[in-house]
């Protein structure tokens, strides 16, 4: 089978535009580690789509994540036909995860 395309909800985009402003001022020593880590967990995602652990505390139907261990985020998605939607980035520690 080959890699789905990997769509990025506006909602997601906006999560990951401020995780990385934040990690680029407050993380000087590693400035590129959320877009590696997000390369890493898209390129996964697009070519094993059901990898991620099943989210539980979601409403949405079908809707997975995955650990970026590096920088303690996980990326919420849900596969939808031939493409894989980001749905969210979340903090690992912040609990219950996002509202999906």
């Amino acid at each position: 089978m080959s890699a789905r395309l990997v769509v990025v909800t506006a909602k997601a985009a906006a999560e990951i535009e401020q995780v990385a402003e934040w990690w680029n001022t407050n993380r000087p020593a590693a400035p590129d580690a959320v877009r590696e880590e997000l390369a890493r967990a898209f390129a996964l995602v697009a070519s094993q789509p059901r990898i991620g652990a099943v989210a539980r505390n979601a409403r949405l139907g079908g809707v997975r994540r995955v650990h970026l261990g590096r920088i303690r985020y996980h990326m919420y998605y849900r596969v939808t036909g031939r493409s894989v939607e980001v749905l969210a980035l979340w903090h690992a520690s912040r609990g219950s995860g996002p509202d999906l």
